[in-house]
């Protein structure tokens, strides 16, 4: 493990990063300094931690609609038809292989599989 010290809204933190994970790190740190930036120049909302929950919650429901369009975007790519002779079972096959690589490309990122 690696640590590494990072700003968030003008504020330092050492996190712990598993090798290799530098830069997913450093783009989460970068997201959610953006988010909490943009929170608190609005003006509405003073509190650091109000702040942090808000931007918790942003990212999140982002995170959801993301992986809701991906999911729906995969069902609807692909229509296979029920295989009749052996062969076109091997091509259901490779369809199916290949319509899972693309779905775990566009989820891979954030470690969600089906």
């Amino acid at each position: 493990m690696k640590q590494i010290e990072v700003q968030i809204m003008g504020q330092g933190y050492l996190l712990s990063c598993p090798d290799g994970g530098e830069a997913m790190l450093l783009q989460a740190v970068s997201r959610v300094d953006a988010a909490m930036c943009k929170i608190r120049d609005a003006g509405k909302v003073k509190a650091r931690d109000r702040i942090a929950v808000l931007a918790s919650l942003n990212l999140a429901f982002e995170l959801s609609e993301a992986v809701a369009k991906a999911q729906a975007a995969a069902a609807a790519a692909v229509v296979v038809p029920a295989p009749s002779t052996p062969a076109q079972a091997t091509e259901t096959d490779q369809l199916m292989r290949e319509l899972m690589q693309r779905v775990d490309t566009v989820l891979g990122a954030d470690g969600q599989l089906l």
